[in-house]
């Protein structure tokens, strides 16, 4: 669409155009198997080849043709051949372009023959071999015997700190596609190789430029170059011959522009050179690329020189509004382009019209019903009773708040009186309920083991008439037995009281010990003599626990979105705690189950929590009273609707071994399990806690 438009305005401004000493008289195009050929007559012989570029995106080839003036006749020729579609001839400054509209990028070749120029465009997508006017393939300066190879790849810094990448191509035909996706640029060379040498990443931050990286891999049949630039910049590209050039250029902040760099620009890319053409008509031709329609005020005026290639329309009527002076507003698909004073003299105008209106037209007096909202909260936006300044209702307006029937009653002008009611459909809406469910589970694995021994030995014969205890020498005896009370109890030195022997007379007292308040299961043997006079006694206690629990908290709530909420169940238990004075009061402490969680749901239909879960405790009492085991979890998690999410878990395990013995005798092996008392615990406690939030779609009920 703009080659066609750009075709009316070079006839516009051929006047300006130099006398040509040869001309393009004839343009013919036919099917050669895969291949298009286009046949060019003209007036006389050329000496070169003319130069040319081919650009992916719109997929054209352009060749120019110096010194060459169009006498065909036309400025499109309709081919429809293959994927050609048709043949553009441009005409200005003293040269010809012949533009070839493409369906897809293709390679191209050309062969000078005689008067003729042979194109040809190789429709298979393959590197173009040139051929003559029979078909049959010529050798041209540049044999292609294989896949062409991209030659050298060059960074350098422009004076303006501007990074320039400089590619050399094997041939002047190759098709380059240039495009941004996102902060990067991709560049594709068509159909063409890559040496090993070439296959690198170049790390060029140091040259100060906006270009940081520049990749370079082979894709397919293709050549793919990423570029990595920083901060604010722009690009443009231009190839000349067989070498193509992408320049990055930094730009400075502008905080009144709408967009900064080509990475705000969307339209259609497109190339301009012009001499001195008036505004008006490159303000035309843009309308017809753009598809919008453009109003230009009579005070539209002068000429402009451009020279722009591949560039937004929309970038482009940019440049040019800020070179004039202009500027624009824009109405649905309508353009008004005026002189930035004229169009800020014209609102400036409408404004005190309207204000004046305002000052004039007569008020009424609405009111408004809120369903979900409390009208008192409404204070704040219309400044009742001084609660702020009113930014709403125009001078001559006021609000009254009823709260008892929750209604706003307002009176202003028309306009005012439609902005306070849009603003009061949307805040006054119900809602989005939340149903949280925290599970706390609690989860223990316990083992215990104890083993001890009682040991004791008694001598009666004393109590029986006999001699006590056992004849060293002469006269000379000894008494055995448990303890110091136990001897002068069998040798008549101390009174027996309680008329036992029993408890005086261990050896080893190291019984098992109780586990969880149940008593040790135990066994007692009796050694004595024939006469029942001298006893040895033992007795093996033993008791084993193994206990699994599992405790399961539950707590649920439902709040309304971005609004906290909290559950709490437990006990308070008392405690003293002494004044300054001397006197004691009482206060009291939570040992509860406890979850605050405030929900916020996101417009992809997720929840963000910021929750908080206490499992408390009563532990162990100390003087001072029961201490409190805590659990707590705080933190901010990001859940699915319906999905639960382990906010966190603590796992602890105890392994105690205990064992009281008699020294020396507690060591002899085997024996030695009647002098000592052993303990084995093993404890797993495991806490987990998991949370899942529901949005509530019943209002009636929440299961």
């Amino acid at each position: 669409m703009f080659f066609k438009a750009c075709i009316f305005m070079m006839l516009g401004i051929s006047q300006f155009a130099f006398a040509q000493s040869n001309s393009i008289e004839s343009v013919v195009a036919n099917q050669q198997g895969s291949n298009i050929v286009v046949k060019v007559g003209l007036k006389n012989p050329i000496t070169k080849l003319p130069a040319g570029f081919s650009i992916a995106n719109p997929a054209r080839i352009a060749l120019d043709f110096a010194d060459v003036a169009n006498a065909t006749g036309k400025t499109t020729v309709d081919v429809n051949i293959g994927d050609l579609r048709t043949v553009t001839l441009v005409e200005a400054s003293g040269r010809s372009r012949m533009i070839f509209n493409l369906n897809k990028p293709l390679n191209y070749a050309t062969v000078i023959e005689g008067k003729y120029l042979i194109v040809t465009i190789d429709g298979s997508g393959g590197v173009a071999t040139a051929v003559n006017s029979q078909g049959l393939p010529v050798n041209t300066e540049s044999p292609i015997a294989t896949k062409p190879q991209i030659r050298d790849i060059d960074f350098r810094r422009g004076v303006t700190g501007d990074g320039r990448i400089v590619v050399d191509l094997p041939l002047n035909q190759i098709a380059v596609d240039v495009r941004q996706q996102g902060q990067k640029i991709l560049v594709t060379f068509q159909k063409v190789g890559l040496p090993e040498v070439l296959r690198k990443r170049l790390d060029v931050a140091d040259f100060g430029s906006p270009v940081q990286i520049i990749t370079t891999t082979p894709v397919g049949d293709n050549v793919q170059m990423v570029i990595e630039p920083k901060g604010l910049w722009e690009q443009s590209s231009y190839q000349s011959d067989t070498q193509f050039v992408l320049e990055v250029k930094p730009i400075k902040e502008d905080p009144n522009k709408l967009t900064q760099g080509t990475q705000g620009y969307r339209g259609e890319r497109l190339s301009f050179n012009f001499q001195n053409i008036e505004v008006r008509a490159i303000l035309q031709i843009i309308a017809e690329v753009s598809g919008l329609n453009v109003i230009a005020s009579d005070t539209v005026t002068g000429t402009i020189t451009l020279r722009l290639k591949d560039v937004p329309w929309d970038q482009a009527l940019d440049n040019i509004m800020q070179i004039k002076g202009l500027d624009m507003r824009k109405n649905g698909n309508v353009i008004w382009i005026a002189p930035k004073d004229e169009l800020l003299t014209k609102e400036k105008l409408e404004l005190e019209q309207k204000a004046q209106i305002a000052e004039l037209e007569p008020v009424k007096t609405e009111s408004f019903q809120l369903n979900y909202q409390k009208a008192e909260a409404f204070k704040q936006v219309f400044g009742v009773d001084g609660a702020s300044t009113n930014r709403i209702l125009s001078k001559r307006g006021s609000a009254v708040i009823e709260p008892r029937t929750n209604q706003i009653f307002v009176t202003d002008i028309p306009s005012k009186l439609e902005e306070v009611r849009k603003l009061i459909q949307k805040t006054d809406i119900a809602s989005k309920q939340v149903l949280i469910e925290a599970r706390i589970v609690e989860a223990d694995d316990k083992f215990s083991k104890n083993l001890g021994a009682k040991l004791g030995f008694t001598d009666l014969r004393g109590l029986r008439g006999g001699d006590t205890g056992y004849s060293v020498s002469g006269n000379q005896r000894v008494a055995l037995t448990g303890n110091y009370l136990g001897v002068g109890e069998q040798t008549g030195q101390a009174k027996i009281t309680d008329g036992s022997f029993v408890p005086n007379s261990q050896f080893v007292s190291l019984p098992a010990s109780g586990i969880n308040g149940s008593t040790p299961g135990s066994l007692a043997i009796s050694l004595f003599s024939a006469a029942a006079n001298r006893f040895l006694n033992l007795e093996l206690s033993a008791l084993e626990a193994d206990g699994k629990g599992k405790i399961i908290s539950s707590p649920r709530v439902v709040t309304a979105d971005q609004l906290k909420a909290l559950i709490e169940q437990g006990t308070e238990l008392p405690y003293l705690v002494a004044t300054s004075s001397g006197a004691t009061s009482i206060f009291f402490r939570k040992a509860t189950l406890r979850l605050e969680v405030t929900p916020q749901i996101t417009p992809d239909g997720n929840v963000i929590l910021d929750v908080e879960v206490h499992k408390d405790s009563v532990g162990q009492e100390t003087r001072m009273g029961y201490a409190i085991d805590t659990k707590e979890v705080k933190t901010m998690v990001l859940v699915e609707n319906g999905g639960t999410v382990v906010l966190g878990g603590i796992f602890q395990q105890t392994e105690r071994d205990n064992i009281t013995k008699i020294p020396f005798f507690g060591d002899i092996p085997l024996f030695g399990n009647l002098f000592k008392s052993t303990g084995r615990t093993n404890d797993k406690t495991e806490l987990l806690i998991f949370i899942t939030p529901k949005i509530v779609t019943d209002k009636f009920s929440v299961k």
